[in-house]
């Protein structure tokens, strides 16, 4: 699997999003609250990711952006264990990973719980599934 992040992948239709934030199911896992939902998307990947960093949480602009791009690389890196699971046509999910904590954490605990995050809903996906 390649490691790459492509525009595919990013979450950007305001119906969904909106349907997501009103029926989707919250995963805590901190610093992150993610919001999934299992939904038909028309894109050949199993999964697209909206990533929000609140301004009540970070107040400057380049501090969020500096958050985002850690959190998208992490994803980048790890997709693979998500995408494992959502291999099937028929598997695809939407994804909001929203950063919780005031301060800007550094990039290996924002890569370790990601990972945590993605075995997680990997896991839960398979349970739910069934």
């Amino acid at each position: 699997m390649r490691q790459t992040f492509t525009k595919d992948e990013r979450l950007c239709k305001k119906s969904l999003i909106a349907r997501l934030f009103k029926e989707g199911t919250p995963v805590f896992v901190y610093p992150f609250r993610a919001l999934t939902l299992r939904t038909p998307l028309d894109t050949k990947y199993p999964c697209q990711i909206l990533i929000a960093v609140p301004k009540h949480c970070i107040r400057k602009a380049y501090c969020r952006n500096l958050i985002k791009r850690r959190i998208r690389e992490a994803f980048r890196k790890n997709k693979h264990i998500l995408y494992t699971k959502l291999s099937e046509p028929d598997k695809q999910m939407a994804i909001c990973l929203t950063y919780t904590p005031k301060e800007i954490l550094p990039y290996s605990l924002i890569e370790e719980k990601i990972i945590v995050l993605l075995r997680r809903l990997s896991e839960g996906y398979e349970v739910t599934s069934r």
